[in-house]
């Protein structure tokens, strides 16, 4: 099996802002124009982005949120914990794999608005996952809080926000 290292490597990953690693991989060139979105969006988008995106058991990706349905897609490695919590507050939990006998699923949807955040749970291992964002993606879309605005928002969930969080 190839290591974190290697695919980093291979697929000339950089340091993403919300943790572990990423390249975008498409980016249509199709727009929707910004009359046709909600009022969430700032700006022109294309149709639809994707990344490869790879987390290992020292690097998670800290809960955020974007204005987009994003579909995450499992290819290779551990087990991968998808954190959420809802914008009116509830908090759940998916496990993205191959194993589907065990409950993991391969494919999985994060509803736009939502907060979520992933970790690899097996120590010394990786996960390396796609994802891909409908309109496409935009840093001006994505927002990633303060551990301490995420906690006054959902206090009832502040063990997994402080765990899930750099700051």
């Amino acid at each position: 099996m190839m290591t974190a290292q290697q695919l980093i490597t291979k697929f000339d990953l950089t340091e993403h802002p919300e943790g572990g690693f990423y390249i975008e991989t498409y980016r249509s060139n199709g727009i929707i124009h910004n009359t046709n979105l909600s009022d969430n969006f700032i700006g022109d988008r294309n149709y639809s982005t994707c990344i490869y995106f790879l987390l290992t058991s020292e690097k998670f990706s800290a809960f955020h949120k974007i204005n987009q349905d994003e579909i995450w897609h499992f290819y290779k490695g551990a087990t991968l914990q998808l954190h959420m919590i809802s914008p009116d507050g509830i908090y759940s939990l998916v496990n993205i794999g191959n194993k589907i006998e065990d409950n993991e699923i391969p494919q999985f949807i994060v509803p736009a608005g939502y907060w979520f955040a992933a970790e690899v749970l097996s120590p010394n291992s990786y996960s390396f996952v796609g994802c891909t964002v409908s309109p496409g993606f935009d840093f001006n879309d994505f927002v990633l809080p303060e551990r301490k605005v995420l906690i006054a928002l959902f206090p009832t969930h502040s063990e997994i926000i402080t765990k899930l969080t750099h700051h």
